[in-house]
């Protein structure tokens, strides 16, 4: 049996440490095409463009149109092609940088990730999600390596909506109980490889970070305070979970929510509000033990994140939409298959339809 332990090659995180992406990008390449958003460009260019004053380094920015799809990632290679680049920076949130990598991938250079937000593990990973240009679920495409450098401005991170970072906790709330589920069924984790100990570890680390420091640092974040609890749960959601899931495995959480694609209605959510749900489900999926889906539950109330249909603007719950959810969720190209145990498309679909009623009864409603 080989185990595979995969991450990026630098991790930087601090308040203003955008402020020395010269001295960490200068190894790299000196013509730097950022990804952005037109929001994520006014809140970097300055800083960047002090960093990089007085150097051989200089920066064409693009922006990002908003979905980390095939058309998305052609456009920015010949982008990138034609402005004579020779790195690739992804500043934003986890489409923008699944995008990046993509196109580093296809372009072969190196790829640089700054978040701006908290709100999801994929900074770290040699992982891009590929949509629909509708934002549907396709494909994982697995890249050959992780991220050169991944560079988190703390202060940055702090001063965006709160609700970022708590769906970031939504995501990285995932990751110990798929990597515990691939470990019970010696599944293959996202690099060819079984879980490491260390990667398994950092799985229950996340978690265990999560419930001391995440209700500590949703207060922080809507303060814009970057407290001690607010950085520890910046590094939990980025690089904690991001190795973990990665090196840990998938398992029904981040299915369920590919499934939920299927619901037009779930696009307006971030990605791990709706993966938090997944997570509920697999534990439903599992019969997991009371006292730690009461936990949970407990967990996803307190810091805002959903746990009944409804919280994901899903009113029409038919069966047969329920259903529609549950065989995306089981398609042969996605992670059910790792649970420890046989699932079809009726046990996801009376898992999803338990997790609701468990969360509308914890709620009262």
């Amino acid at each position: 049996m080989t185990t595979i332990i995969a991450s990026p090659t630098r991790y930087i995180q601090g308040d203003n440490a955008l402020a020395e992406i010269r001295r960490h990008v200068e190894p790299l390449g000196k013509k730097l095409l950022i990804l952005a958003s037109a929001s994520g460009k006014a809140r970097v260019e300055n800083l960047v463009a002090e960093s990089l004053a007085g150097s051989a380094c200089s920066a064409h920015y693009e922006l990002f149109n908003g979905e980390c799809s095939r058309q998305e990632i052609q456009r920015i290679r010949a982008v990138y092609e034609q402005t004579g680049c020779d790195l690739v920076v992804g500043v934003g949130g986890g489409k923008i940088h699944d995008t990046a990598k993509a196109v580093a991938y296809y372009v072969h250079c190196p790829v640089v990730i700054v978040p701006t937000v908290a709100s999801t593990d994929a900074p770290c990973s040699a992982l891009s999600v590929i949509y629909s240009e509708s934002g549907v679920f396709e494909e994982y495409l697995f890249l050959p390596t992780n991220p050169d450098v991944v560079l988190v401005d703390t202060g940055i991170v702090s001063r965006a909506p709160a609700r970022l970072l708590i769906a970031g906790m939504g995501d990285a709330l995932s990751t110990y109980f798929e990597a515990r589920a691939c470990a019970r069924s010696c599944a293959t984790n996202c690099v060819g490889g079984k879980p490491t100990l260390a990667a398994q570890g950092l799985a229950r680390l996340c978690y265990d970070t999560l419930l001391a420091d995440g209700v500590q640092a949703a207060l922080a974040v809507r303060e814009q305070a970057c407290t001690r609890a607010l950085e520890n749960i910046i590094e939990t959601n980025t690089y904690l979970s991001g190795v973990g899931f990665e090196s840990g495995g998938l398992a029904g959480a981040h299915a369920i929510h590919n499934g939920f694609t299927a619901l037009p209605e779930t696009h307006a959510l971030y990605h791990g509000e709706k993966v938090a749900f997944g997570t509920l489900t697999q534990l439903v999926l599992e019969n997991a033990d009371k006292a730690e889906l009461a936990t949970v539950l407990d967990f996803c109330r307190t810091v805002g994140l959903p746990t009944t249909l409804a919280d994901l603007g899903v009113t029409d719950t038919s069966r047969d939409r329920l259903m529609r959810v549950a065989e995306l969720a089981c398609a042969p190209n996605d992670t059910l298959g790792n649970m420890p145990f046989p699932v079809t498309p009726a046990s996801v679909c009376a898992a999803i339809v338990g997790a609701d009623a468990l969360g509308r009864a914890r709620a009262g409603r």
